[in-house]
């Protein structure tokens, strides 16, 4: 409920002694003339003259209709006096309801943006978050696969490297049992055997090259 304004306020205490001294004077008269009215009436009974009579009753009707009037204006002004009270306060009441009402739209139309904002931030969060996690399996897939492939690799060189060694224990057995050969012969053996293994090295470089190249 709104308070009233200051300056209805002061008009309504300004006014309202003012109200009270007229009507207080208006009630004071109508009664003074029933009175009268009354007196008059009782003062002509025991006289039984007529004219007296006739006095008093005239004089008791003019008071009595004087003072109705007084009350019916009395009262006619007050029920105008509140139902213009009644209008200003629903005048004041219909202004409070107009502003509650454009303050509670601008409330709503702050609130929806926020909201709205608020459901775009969680959105583009919710879609980092799903392109993150997208990422990482990826990036540990990626990762199983090279460590994979280097697994396979030094298996690869192992098992080469344990060829060349049992090729080489056969070559030297070979040598040692061999018999009926001469230095030229041991030259061209030794020089065969050489270039057969820097052959043997070679390919075992080039396959882990060429694994290395196809991880990358």
């Amino acid at each position: 409920m709104a308070a009233p304004s200051p300056q209805r306020s002061e008009e309504n205490t300004l006014r309202t002694p003012a109200r009270r001294r007229q009507r207080s004077v208006r009630v004071t008269v109508a009664v003074a003339l029933l009175g009268v009215a009354t007196l008059a009436v009782v003062l002509a009974l025991p006289t039984q003259s007529p004219v007296w009579l006739s006095f008093s009753s005239v004089l008791a009707l003019l008071c009595g209709a004087t003072a109705s009037r007084i009350i019916y204006t009395e009262l006619l002004q007050s029920r105008q006096e509140a139902a213009a009270d009644r209008a200003s306060q629903a005048q004041a009441y219909r202004a409070m309801f107009n502003e509650r009402a454009a303050e509670h739209a601008e409330f709503t139309t702050v609130m929806t943006e926020r909201l709205a904002t608020r459901d775009k931030s969680i959105k583009e969060l919710e879609s980092t978050i799903v392109l993150a996690e997208t990422r990482a399996i990826e990036a540990e897939t990626r990762v199983k696969r090279e460590a994979r492939r280097a697994n396979d690799a030094q298996e690869m060189v192992a098992q080469l490297q344990e060829q060349l060694e049992i090729r080489k224990a056969e070559q030297a057995d070979e040598l040692a049992t061999w018999e009926g050969w001469d230095e030229t012969m041991d030259l061209e053996t030794v020089v065969d055997l050489l270039a057969w293994e820097e052959k043997v090295q070679a390919g075992a470089e080039n396959a882990e090259a060429e694994d290395e190249r196809k991880h990358a």
